[in-house]
């Protein structure tokens, strides 16, 4: 009992004190809007791979932009500003200030995601959006998923059912959720959406199939594709790699594979897990094709990594956004080249694509394709590049 009371006390203590460096920052704030930025845009300060992606869009079109995270996680640690190295230890209390303080006086526009800036997880996240229009900052916001998921908006009851699986408390964010939603929509510069982000959003300036970039020469078809096939021409080999597995439906890709391996196919189906991503691309190049995910409804970024290698993608692709996303003009009827698939026919759809084999090879070409034209860093980096004058960002 008097541990509980000392750490809620600790709690307590820490939250005011936070509190306290409001006027603080709000000097800050008004200070560095006079102050010339050498930065045309900061990305961050979430790990996210595709910041790095976007950074080279925005290169690409003439912006100069840099990363900047807290901290890293396991798939990359390619950013400019890596803010787990300036503090560590009890000093970690500091970063999320100090960081912020950072990007007020060096970009003149920040791309965030919903959960906010390097405020974002303080308690004056809520003041954040008015201090950046204290410091003369644009911001532009985009989703990425779990920062807009406000569960009771969602149609899709079953990705609500993997969500209470694997994120049991997941339920204890929603009205946090629902409120950096609402938070960012109303106070930032320019709002971006796509994916099925679409369902938790009320608002947006910019509709797209989803904001991922990818370098099309990086992730491109090996030459060495055929060398490091396996031996045996007959067996269908398939990738699956899942950060959430009741969310991917990775146990229905199991289950439907093992019993047509029971059927007598030659099937193997490979499963990565916490793997760099650099591991997951020599992966990718030695399977026949990836099996994405059969929950959530559209395509994200290790399906675009694939395709953009020319292998065919299993997926589940919901009606409903198809069907917005071609009545927005986005796309033309069935252009996306993905194995559309669900829970209920997976095994169906893995048996047809066994015995009609010989249709991968075109499927791939046309992913790779579609990639360039609608994910590629010249794709994504022209779109940006428009956004970036309607806010009126100009040039370093």
């Amino acid at each position: 009992m008097v541990t509980l009371f000392i750490k809620t006390l600790k709690t307590f203590i820490a939250f005011y004190l936070q509190i306290l460096f409001l006027p603080f920052l709000i000097l800050l704030s008004l200070i560095s809007r006079s102050i010339k930025k050498t930065v045309d845009i900061g990305l961050g300060p979430h790990p996210l791979i595709n910041n790095i992606y976007h950074k080279r869009a925005l290169l690409a079109y003439g912006y100069k932009a840099e990363t900047f995270v807290q901290e890293v996680y396991f798939i990359t640690e390619d950013f400019d500003i890596r803010g787990d190295k300036w503090l560590n230890g009890k000093l970690r209390f500091f970063l999320s200030y100090a960081l912020f303080i950072w990007s007020i006086f060096r970009y003149k526009c920040l791309y965030l995601y919903f959960n906010g800036g390097s405020l974002g997880g303080t308690p004056l996240a809520e003041f954040e959006p008015y201090l950046y229009k204290l410091a003369g900052i644009k911001v532009v916001v985009m989703p990425y998923g779990a920062d807009v998921q406000d569960l009771t908006r969602t149609p899709n009851l079953f990705f609500r059912h993997t969500m209470s699986i694997d994120y049991p408390n997941y339920r204890l964010m929603q009205v946090q959720i629902a409120n950096q939603v609402s938070r960012w929509t109303k106070n930032a510069d320019y709002v971006i959406s796509g994916c099925d982000w679409v369902d938790y959003m009320y608002h947006w300036n910019r509709l797209m199939l989803g904001h991922f970039s990818i370098d099309t020469s990086y992730w491109s078809p090996s030459c060495s594709d055929q060398e490091n096939q396996h031996k045996d021409v007959n067996k269908l080999k398939i990738l699956h790699a899942p950060n959430h597995r009741n969310v991917k439906g990775t146990q229905f890709f199991i289950d439907a594979i093992n019993s047509l391996k029971e059927d007598g196919y030659n099937i193997e189906l490979v499963i990565l897990e916490r793997v760099p991503n650099y591991q997951v691309k020599e992966v990718i190049a030695s399977v026949d094709i990836v099996a994405d995910q059969l929950v959530v409804g559209w395509y994200a970024m290790f399906a675009l990594e694939a395709m953009s290698m020319g292998k065919p993608v299993i997926c589940y692709l919901r009606d409903d956004l198809e069907s917005l996303y071609t009545q927005a003009g986005l796309i033309t009827e069935n252009e996306v080249p993905i194995i559309n698939s669900n829970p209920l026919k997976i095994k169906s759809t893995i048996e047809q694509v066994y015995k009609e084999r010989h249709l991968l090879v075109d499927i791939g070409q046309k992913s790779r394709e579609f990639v360039i034209k609608h994910h590629s860093i010249d794709s994504i980096g022209r779109i940006l590049s428009e956004i970036n004058q309607t806010i009126g960002l100009n040039h370093i």
